[in-house]
């Protein structure tokens, strides 16, 4: 099965079609909840509680999210860089064509959203919530996941080329073309269904050994 494409190099600012259009603020104009154009730089939007709110073509460089609450936005065509979500709220949201760029995301509650055609370069994520969400053409590269849990979620076309995965969760998770191939690490906690789906190779399969055993009751006494 050949692997599955995709960008592999985080884009710049400058790159992104739309720079050209972007208005850079320290802040959030508070009597909207539509953005766009947006180049939010530099500051801190941890008190922003804005559930609901849709940002179209922005960009986030330095911003640290705190604990804000953005629950239930949607994220399109946006480009984070140096952010830092930890402790932030982005339940049931919708990101589509995003890129995250050494991002933290940490103790993050995003459970119940839709990632679609989004990648990851260089981030970390720990503690990260994402039960029951549907992640489609997602790409994770030379990123850090930790207790990152995806139990009951539905991954299909999911990369992991050069990033490092340890005690992450799939139980009860759909898999489609999970391709884990080009993984550095894998320490996986896997339930008896989340199994069909994956791509490993030959050398992964030994390592992965213990986990399917306990993934399906096996019981290897000697």
């Amino acid at each position: 099965m050949p692997a599955m494409t995709g960008r592999t190099a985080p884009r710049a600012l400058t790159d992104l079609p739309y720079h050209r259009h972007l208005v850079e603020t320290g802040e959030l104009p508070a009597d909207s909840a539509d953005h766009e154009y947006v180049h939010v730089t530099g500051t801190d939007l941890s008190s922003v509680d804005a559930p609901g709110s849709r940002f179209v073509e922005c960009a986030f460089s330095g911003v640290a999210f705190g604990s804000a609450r953005l629950s239930r936005t949607n994220f399109t065509d946006v480009w984070l860089n140096g952010c830092g979500l930890i402790g932030t709220d982005v339940t049931a949201t919708g990101w589509l064509d995003a890129e995250f760029v050494t991002t933290v995301l940490a103790g993050t509650a995003a459970y119940d959203s839709t990632l679609r055609r989004v990648t990851f370069h260089g981030c970390k994520l720990t503690s990260v919530n994402l039960r029951g969400s549907r992640l489609t053409d997602v790409t994770f590269v030379d990123c850090a996941l930790r207790d990152v849990d995806f139990g009951g979620a539905t991954l299909t076309r999911v990369r992991f080329p050069r990033s490092t995965l340890r005690d992450v969760r799939f139980d009860n998770t759909v898999l489609d073309r999970v391709d884990l191939r080009e993984t550095t690490e894998l320490r996986l906690h896997l339930g008896a269904g989340s199994l069909s789906g994956l791509v490993i190779d030959s050398s992964q399969l030994l390592g992965l050994a213990p986990s399917f055993a306990a993934a399906l009751g096996v019981i290897v006494a000697d």
